[in-house]
């Protein structure tokens, strides 16, 4: 993974180079909503992520310090994946996503987790910035 050049100052621009990619902010997807943590969890979501892509996008989510990998209690051949305390900072950043998506695309959402995170926002960001953090933890 070749290291992130800054190409200006603007915030946006900057986050954009570290999550701008949609591979990017669907696996995350995956870690919080999901509860996914293993290369082979990530391969079997909806959107048949190639395998190469997937190998790139974790090592740089490692690199930029949003993920940290480990070897599997269970095979010491597997590795899996949690949440930084950086990486916890991205949750209402996917929550907004969630909800402009639901208000503006033609998207199949969970009507549960809609309906709380459209009347309980906040709420819902501590909470699940709270469960990512835990299994960070675990």
């Amino acid at each position: 993974m070749k290291e992130l050049k800054q190409r200006s100052t603007c915030p946006i621009s900057t986050s954009l180079d570290v999550l701008g990619d949609k591979w990017t902010l669907l696996i995350l997807r995956d870690m919080v909503f999901a509860g996914k943590s293993t290369y082979g969890q990530f391969l079997q979501s909806a959107e048949k992520m190639a395998t190469n892509i997937l190998a790139d996008r974790l090592a740089g989510l490692e690199a930029q310090g949003i993920v940290s990998k480990a070897v599997a209690t269970d095979k010491k051949s597997k590795f899996t994946y949690r949440l930084t305390e950086k990486g916890v900072d991205t949750v209402p950043i996917l929550i907004e996503l969630i909800l402009w998506g639901a208000k503006h695309c033609p998207t199949i959402v969970d009507p549960g987790l809609l309906a709380e995170l459209q009347t309980e926002k906040d709420a819902a960001v501590e909470n699940y910035q709270g469960l990512a953090r835990a299994k960070a933890l675990a």
